[in-house]
């Protein structure tokens, strides 16, 4: 899947793609047809970076409803020549997860669509776990032969037909087929039950790791083995030093964290840092300005993952190198430094934004430590970000820090993220948005009278405005 094109964060369609709460509030004071156009060309056109864990569905779906929009476009798309082409669940995806909310919702016309392409579109399989949670037994049990059908009778379909039972995000069609008195249907699913059932065991009886016994010297071989195999195995690799390694082994470890195979390297780094060796700092810095490019990643990623005080400590020394180490080092101040490191994490925030954008992955931990130490005078870039990244998970996290940083943010940014697409946001929102603004108490009870809403949201508004939330 390509990177999306976003649309500048001023616009209607730029805050919808973000799934800013500014987009809904815009969208239904804006004409209607333009509105639903903006809205579409979102469902139809997935706009986030990373779909599997940004959140737009119930967003999208909730507008929807509110502007009354019809679902021809959304059938077009899923039922065109394209989808036949085009297999990959980000073409559909969303498409089909916002008609399963509007079919929570009662929308009939969503449900029936989900059906039709459950019974013969290309990514059945989504739909089908989106019916799994709202349909009625009766009618999954009639999609039974249009699925089955899409596994040949053979081996090989078979094989394919349990391969799918056995990995089904929801089981319940399944089960409900299982049951069927039919030979081709009952039969053959509870037959593919079995066979992922005994594919599991098997897998589980033949397991491809280390054995005991071992020596540490089999270890650095089997994480250069999985290197060669293109999987990396630093970690696993340190945890099973941990468990053979002993005192008269500290010397090899040193030495392969030194100058090391690189899949013995970042075992041992690893390894070194988990046991805060107090050698390893220096390794590490000596493989990141020496070492090969997968020996550097795994000595960043070693040291990111130490936790004590000498850490922090030789971060403050880092912080300033223009390299993945420094970016590291800005990541374990912003998460485990101390009063009186705000101005190099500010610092670090600041340039982040300035030489990468508002959407560069390092902004997590920065907007993070902004929020936990404090830093009032990162409130203006903070609200840069939070306009301008297309990461709805990031703004997120930037709510929450201007709710520790900024006093403008309860009657400001606060408001607009009641309407926001991820529910962390909306759930912030709900402990902080003054209520003097009067769509503040509308939407809170909306919210907390909504079946669809995450329980966390409701919980925050339950705490603030009490058990009779739904009567404010």
């Amino acid at each position: 899947m390509f990177d999306p094109v976003i649309a500048p964060s001023g616009t209607l369609l730029g805050l919808l793609q973000r799934g800013r709460g500014d987009g809904t509030l815009h969208a239904l004071a804006a004409p209607r047809d333009e509105a639903l156009a903006a809205l579409n060309h979102c469902v139809l056109s997935d706009p986030r970076h990373d779909w599997q864990v940004e959140n737009r569905s119930l967003y999208y779906a909730r507008l929807f409803l509110d502007l009354d929009g019809g679902l021809d476009q959304i059938e077009r798309h899923l039922f065109g020549a394209e989808d036949i082409l085009d297999t990959e669940d980000s073409r559909t995806g969303l498409a089909l997860a916002v008609l399963g909310h509007l079919a929570s919702y009662g929308r009939n016309d969503a449900l029936a669509l989900l059906r039709r392409y459950a019974a013969a579109g290309s990514n059945w399989a989504w739909a089908l776990d989106e019916l799994a949670l709202r349909d009625d037994d009766a009618s999954l049990r009639g999609l039974a032969t249009s699925v089955l059908g899409r596994f040949p009778a053979t081996a090989e379909g078979d094989a394919e037909l349990a391969a799918t039972v056995r990995d089904a995000y929801e089981p319940r069609p399944w089960r409900l087929w299982a049951e069927d008195p039919r030979e081709s249907v009952g039969a053959r699913v509870r037959a593919a039950q079995e066979t992922g059932s005994f594919d599991r065991w098997q897998r589980q009886m033949r397991p491809s790791g280390p054995r005991p016994g071992w020596s540490v010297q089999a270890v650095f071989d089997w994480a250069d083995e999985g290197l060669e195999r293109g999987a990396v195995l630093h970690l696993p690799a340190a945890r099973c030093l941990g468990a053979v390694a002993g005192p008269e082994d500290r010397d090899a470890i040193i030495e392969a964290a030194r100058s090391g195979t690189d899949g013995a390297r970042g075992a041992a780094l690893h390894y070194l840092a988990e046991s805060r060796d107090a050698r390893v700092l220096d390794l590490i810095e000596t493989a990141v300005s020496a070492g090969s490019r997968i020996a550097a990643e795994a000595a960043v990623h070693a040291f990111e993952r130490m936790c004590g005080p000498e850490a922090v400590d030789r971060a403050r020394r880092w912080v300033q190198r223009p390299d993945e180490l420094g970016a590291c080092a800005a990541g374990v101040l912003a998460s485990r430094g101390e009063a009186g490191d705000e101005k190099l994490v500010l610092g670090a925030l600041r340039e982040t934004v300035r030489s990468e954008g508002p959407d560069a992955p390092l902004l997590r931990a920065l907007v993070d430590g902004a929020g936990r130490l404090g830093i009032c005078c990162a409130a203006p870039v903070l609200r840069h970000v939070y306009r301008e990244t297309a990461s709805s998970q990031l703004r997120g996290r930037t709510a929450r820090a201007l709710a520790a940083t900024d006093p403008t943010f309860a009657t400001g940014f606060a408001v607009e993220c009641l309407w926001d697409c991820e529910e962390t946001t909306r759930e912030v929102a709900a402990q902080y948005a003054e209520l003097v603004d009067a769509r503040v108490a509308e939407r809170l009870r909306r919210l907390a009278a909504d079946p669809a809403e995450e329980a966390e949201v409701q919980s925050a508004i339950h705490d603030r405005l009490g058990p009779d939330a739904t009567a404010v």
